[in-house]
């Protein structure tokens, strides 16, 4: 199951240097839903290796602003505490494995 990210936990998270990858959503969001069957196969596969996770741009806001989110969906992905990767829109389960495993 995918994490569920807010402001108060997105910063302790990424700061512990453990692979993590950031889905930015909302639930109005037509593309965010496409990919979310995607996003919570993953975040099972690569549960012990890599944190997978979701946050809702409608609940917070201010991570979304500091990484300069400025379309949905958009994921970021994280490593030894630093963006290493960032994806703007739709992308397939191969190419976004792909990406995980790149961080691996």
């Amino acid at each position: 199951m995918a994490h569920v990210f807010t402001d108060e936990n997105l910063q302790q998270t990424i700061a512990t240097g453990k692979p993590v990858v950031v889905d930015f959503w909302a639930e109005w969001c037509g593309p965010c839903k496409s990919i979310a069957p995607v996003i919570e196969q993953l975040a099972d596969e690569y549960q012990d290796r890599v944190l997978i996770g979701k946050y809702d741009v409608e609940e917070g806001g201010d991570a979304a602003v500091e990484y300069g989110v400025r379309s949905i969906p958009t994921l970021l992905f994280f490593k030894d505490g630093k963006l290493v990767d960032r994806n703007v829109g739709s992308i397939t389960r191969d190419a976004l494995a792909q990406k995980i495993d790149a961080m691996l």
